[in-house]
């Protein structure tokens, strides 16, 4: 368990010690999140003049109502449904965007320019979570655009291996239990296959993930140009320490998990706009916090095995160099 609560610790205290990050990170979601409301307030301020008022809709359901904005209601409206289940309704999400329903255009290029916007920013977070000393703005936006290019070069590996995972694997998975599972006797087997499905599947999930994860993280921390050896060393540091890997990913995954479940048990139906307000920013920092505690523990993890962690207290850089060129040359 050691080996699992050391860098989580050393993880919190990087996320907590680098406030300007976390804040940089709230904001670019709620500039993502911004448009996505002007659009559905635009889109809701019409169907509200049903027979139904704000207030009303605000304490109870009513599943007439609810059907008429549907009716309504077009392109980014029809994500506007009734939060009864959280998980039912994520799922509900997913499923549209996958079968191309309700608004995927608009969708797909906000979740495109937040990945672009991620892709350009995790560069400067790796950095100064690795190093674990302020880099100031020069120094954070340098390590950003100094491995910007060779990310949005793993993020296209990544999303290749990704579309290979969903298109092909899942498929064949899917085929393999068809076939070898005989006509069930009873409701409770296909069941029970699906779930053994989901859970292979998941395992498979998280195993690419974590690959990605270290081969971004090496990627930044040992100043590595080719994307491809980037990954294949992540696959044999992954490898190597599955157990840690594995259990430090499941912690914070649950750490989520339990995120979104508290929030969803104390989230009010009703009351001041403010209090709600509250609330809802309290919980997008909670989210990006563990959020970022997955990418600053790796880092910490993947520092504590292979020594990399000598070169934290270097003087700070304008232009930083990579964390290994800085490591060598306190040696020297």
């Amino acid at each position: 368990m050691m080996p699992i609560v050391t860098p989580l610790r050393d993880g919190l205290r990087r996320v907590l010690g680098a406030p300007v990050v976390l804040l940089g990170a709230w904001a670019l979601t709620v500039a993502v999140a911004l448009p996505l409301g002007l659009l559905l307030r635009g889109e809701l301020q019409v169907a509200l003049g049903a027979p139904l008022t704000p207030g009303t809709a605000t304490s109870s359901i009513a599943w007439d109502w609810w059907q008429q904005v549907a009716d309504q209601t077009g392109g980014i409206g029809r994500l506007f449904t009734p939060p009864t289940v959280v998980a039912a309704t994520l799922l509900s999400d997913l499923n549209h965007q996958l079968n191309s329903e309700g608004p995927g255009l608009i969708i797909g290029m906000i979740a495109a320019t937040h990945l672009v916007v991620w892709n350009f920013l995790a560069g400067g977070i790796l950095d100064r979570y690795a190093r674990n000393r302020p880099t100031r703005s020069a120094g954070f936006f340098s390590a950003c655009g100094f491995h910007a290019t060779r990310l949005l070069r793993l993020t296209l590996i990544a999303g290749l291996a990704y579309a290979v995972l969903f298109s092909v694997v899942f498929d064949w998975l899917c085929d393999g239990i068809n076939s070898l599972t005989p006509p069930p006797p009873n409701e409770d087997q296909p069941l029970v296959m699906q779930l053994l499905l989901f859970l292979t599947f998941g395992l498979l999930l998280i195993g690419v993930n974590l690959v990605f994860d270290y081969a971004r993280i090496r990627t930044v921390v040992e100043d590595r140009r080719s994307m491809i050896g980037a990954v294949l060393a992540g696959w044999r540091f992954v490898l190597r320490h599955a157990g840690a890997c594995i259990g430090l990913y499941l912690v914070n995954g649950l750490a989520l998990v339990a995120s979104i479940a508290f929030y969803t048990a104390v989230a009010p139906d009703a009351g001041p706009a403010w209090a709600i307000l509250l609330l809802g920013h309290a919980y997008i920092v909670t989210r990006l916090v563990i959020t970022l505690l997955f990418s600053a523990s790796e880092v910490s993890y993947f520092q504590s095995q292979l020594a990399h962690a000598g070169y934290v207290a270097a003087p700070p850089q304008v232009w930083p160099e990579s964390p290994t060129a800085e490591a060598l040359g306190r040696i020297g």
